[in-house]
């Protein structure tokens, strides 16, 4: 249940700018030096460029609340939440949190060359738990990861699914004030999908603040109590989920894929050829001539027989 008396993220004015390497088009890191760049003809168009991600954007999020931030590629929703992690800090303003931040993926820490269950021990020791606590809770995560026996292979063997399941499985082992998850669910099958939101779910009901990334209306309306719509870095609205998505997808409106747009011409197809078809039967009912006999009229015989030939007429 969400506890509106308590805060657990406060985002004030906060800003984020970085610094992009090797931006041709951006200021050359040796413009003045005419020694250097002769030197290095090589990264003579090498430069940088800033990049401003985040722009006066302030919100409070308080605990057992679910969190979905949409947006298009580039609107900034990815770098304010690893803000919030703590992975990049605010160029201006400020971020004050209650509680630990937890960035679901704990990629930095797991090592692809061993194996998932050394993997296990590790993401899980980087989350705050002891080894005891991991033993514990090593045949939870397994389970939940759904591997099978590739837990004892490296992770450099696993498939994108499998990786993305055990990285949610270790992250949420422990339950942390402040989780936050960056389109972990993009990858997976229905049935993790489902399995990862009723976990997601747990979490919020225990007090927990999740923060939900997606470029889906629908999966933030489904995950989450609230919506966040960032837009070229500004905060643009701020509210429940189905009024925020549908006001996203009005003004960006999905896309039909390639497959869509196949299936739908073949079942235009179907349907032209079915009424063609219906159209050239009835038309060749109308032309067929009426073989039906006609009925007799009453006091006439039924059939009437031609004379042969030569016959005499009855004395």
């Amino acid at each position: 249940m969400v506890d509106s008396d308590v805060p657990s993220v406060i985002a004030s004015h906060v800003d984020i700018r970085y610094t992009v390497f090797g931006a041709g088009s951006g200021r050359s890191l040796d413009q003045g030096n005419k020694l250097v760049r002769m030197l290095n003809r090589s990264t003579q168009r090498v430069g940088t460029r800033e990049v401003h991600a985040v722009k006066d954007v302030s919100f409070v999020a308080y605990k057992g609340e679910s969190i979905g931030l949409i947006g298009r590629n580039g609107s900034g929703k990815s770098t304010l939440l690893r803000s919030v992690a703590g992975l990049i800090p605010p160029s201006s303003g400020e971020i004050y949190l209650n509680g630990k931040a937890a960035l679901l993926g704990v990629n930095a820490v797991l090592m692809r060359k061993l194996s998932g269950a050394r993997n296990v021990m590790i993401g899980g020791q980087a989350l705050g738990l002891s080894r005891r606590e991991v033993r514990e809770k090593y045949d939870e995560i397994v389970e939940f990861a759904d591997i099978g026996d590739f837990i004892d292979l490296p992770m450099s063997a696993y498939s994108s699914g499998m990786a993305a399941r055990l990285r949610f499985a270790i992250s949420t082992a422990a339950v942390p004030d402040i989780l936050v998850v960056d389109e972990a669910l993009a990858t997976g099958d229905q049935e993790f999908k489902a399995r990862a939101t009723e976990r997601i779910q747990q979490i919020r009901q225990s007090a927990g603040t999740v923060f939900v990334v997606s470029h889906s209306a629908k999966q933030i309306e489904t995950l989450c109590t609230r919506a966040l719509w960032m837009e070229g870095g500004h905060l643009i609205m701020d509210g429940p989920p189905a009024e925020v998505g549908a006001a996203y997808v009005e003004k960006y409106p999905p896309r039909r894929t390639a497959a869509k747009k196949t299936a739908a011409k073949k079942t235009t197809a179907k349907k032209t050829a079915a009424k063609e078809t219906t159209s050239e039967e009835t038309a060749s009912d109308k032309a067929a001539p009426d073989t039906t006999p006609e009925e007799p009229t009453a006091g006439e015989p039924a059939t009437k027989e031609k004379p042969q030939a030569g016959a005499q007429d009855p004395a």
